[in-house]
């Protein structure tokens, strides 16, 4: 019986943590599994031998088309199967967006040696924001382009992706004149295009932990 102990020890003390935290209400790191945002449906599909299949849909990102530092178009292909962050700023801004960006340079140096992690800063003064305005505010956190991702385009499609496709402003405006968007929040997307966190880009403890984050999505199959 002896030589069971050193096996049976570990297991009742995994146990005695599961029930713990399960009790507790609490979610352990190793047993993390971040949540979906957005709405969802659910789908029946009818299926061999009379059966149905129910899907749940949740939302995701819609496609996109915009253009980046270098004057290229960017569409929803450069980020297909790859887990990113998004933002949206402006390059003249002097409150929050350069505490945004110095936090966003953190996340990108955390995992810039990984292909599957990407960046996609969205201006929200598309006027201004010029590719080659943008490139040059690129160049002062000396981030890979291909890796962290300036964009510009219309104004009413940055703005309607912004509220429609990442949900980081609840306004039902049409990205007119007088309409403008400035939030500190940064979006995480996983593989599938779903949104599955939302974190205060000016608060260093929620950019460590949407840097820890993006880990678990990493391991997600």
């Amino acid at each position: 019986m002896k030589k069971y102990i050193p096996i049976i020890i570990p297991v009742g003390i995994l146990i005695a943590l599961v029930f713990y935290f399960v009790n507790s209400g609490q979610q352990p790191e190793l047993f993390k599994k971040l949540p979906i945002v957005g709405n969802h449906r659910l789908d029946t599909t009818s299926i061999e031998n009379g059966g149905m299949r129910i899907d749940t849909i949740f939302h995701s990102i819609p496609d996109f088309s915009f253009t980046n530092q270098d004057g290229n178009e960017v569409t929803q292909d450069a980020v297909e199967g790859k887990v990113y962050v998004c933002d949206y700023f402006f390059t003249t801004c002097q409150s929050i967006c350069p505490i945004m960006s110095k936090q966003l340079d953190r996340v990108y140096d955390a995992w810039k040696d990984n292909p599957d992690v990407m960046i996609l800063s969205h201006t929200v003064d598309p006027e201004t924001d010029t590719p080659e305005q943008l490139k040059s505010y690129a160049s002062d956190y000396k981030a890979d382009t291909k890796r962290w991702i300036f964009l510009t385009g219309e104004k009413e499609e940055l703005y309607n992706q912004a509220r429609k496709g990442y949900l980081l402003d609840a306004a039902e405006s049409f990205g007119g004149e007088e309409d403008f968007i400035h939030t500190q929040n940064f979006a995480l997307i996983d593989k599938h295009r779903r949104i599955r966190g939302f974190y205060d880009g000016t608060d260093e403890k929620e950019v460590n932990q949407l840097i820890k984050d993006i880990s678990f999505l990493l391991k997600e199959q």
